[in-house]
């Protein structure tokens, strides 16, 4: 049920993609900003009981669903699943962006992939140079492609096989968007009441961003995928998003990272990958790398799924 769920939700995003997803947003951030509002009097333990309010509630509703609607029929089960990937994963929320900036790229259009770069990070890029906008678009996409994608598999996957339906995309996606709404430590009504959201966060994005990185290292070059990931993930600002970027960078031999100007000022950042300067070339690596380990993850699940009807 796990591979034809992704599939067919990858399939709906493809052809007819969300466009009530910024109404949804709009919902989320109201909904998220209910318990913030009613229960954060700065203490850590306020915090940490409104993130268990507000992850639990929609957990336990998308558990009852998905139960009941197995109870029913299995069909209905399954297409609920879809239902939530389609809810969950956001592969056009960025791929059109990058899209476009690889376009643009590829015209010589500098200031059109800057514009839009610019629109897609929600801060100024033109300052950027043709490689710095490269390099930028393909950090951003490989972050986005796990956030918004991988992540999620991992952890529908989990629950999936637990029984518990897809609750695993919910939990993800739900820890993600506190996390980003919450974790503020430059304002002191959030700094003790957003801590345990950015625990949890890290707590569960743990095991999907090893496995991403995994299967970087087998759908790309595995031996420089280990190396950036060992010696080059943690001397990132965010080593979370260092793991992802080092081991995407080492995957198909580009180097990412170092500094670039932001806001006409100059941002130190840290060298990635080892190999050659970013292009349009790399660009579509990056893009190769993305759908070969969506691949492989189809694989996995047609592989896991067999292993069930052998058993049976």
């Amino acid at each position: 049920m796990s591979l034809f769920s992704l599939i067919v939700a990858l399939l709906l995003e493809q052809l007819h993609p969300l466009a009530s997803r910024k109404y949804l947003f709009v919902w989320l951030t109201r909904y998220v900003n209910f318990f913030q509002r009613h229960l954060n009097t700065g203490e850590h333990k306020h915090g940490k009981i409104a993130w268990l309010l507000a992850v639990l509630l929609p957990l336990c509703g998308t558990a009852a669903l998905y139960w009941l609607s197995y109870l029913i029929h299995p069909a209905f089960a399954w297409a609920f699943s879809v239902l939530v990937l389609y809810l969950t994963m956001g592969f056009r929320q960025f791929s059109h962006y990058y899209t476009d900036i690889h376009k643009a790229l590829r015209d010589n259009d500098l200031d059109r992939a800057r514009s839009t770069l610019s629109k897609w990070r929600g801060m100024p890029c033109h300052d950027l140079s043709y490689e710095e906008v490269a390099r930028v678009t393909i950090e951003e996409g490989l972050l986005a492609s796990h956030r918004r994608v991988f992540g999620v598999i991992v952890w529908f996957v989990i629950t999936m096989l637990l029984g518990l339906g897809p609750v695993g995309a919910i939990l993800y996606r739900m820890a993600q968007f506190i996390y980003t709404r919450w974790d503020n430590q430059n304002e002191a009504e959030l700094s003790e009441f957003g801590v345990f959201a950015r625990q949890a966060y890290h707590w569960i994005e743990w095991l999907p961003l090893r496995l991403t990185a995994t299967i970087f290292a087998i759908v790309g070059d595995f031996e420089d995928t280990v190396y950036c990931w060992r010696t080059q993930a943690q001397n990132w600002p965010d080593p979370e998003a260092g793991i992802v970027l080092a081991s995407g960078a080492g995957a198909i031999g580009v180097r990412l990272g170092s500094p670039i100007s932001q806001g006409g000022l100059p941002l130190d950042r840290p060298e990635l990958g080892i190999g050659d300067a970013a292009d349009v070339d790399f660009m579509q690596s990056a893009i190769g790398l993305v759908w070969r380990a969506l691949v492989f993850w189809i694989v996995l699940l047609l592989l896991l799924g067999l292993a069930t009807l052998v058993n049976i």
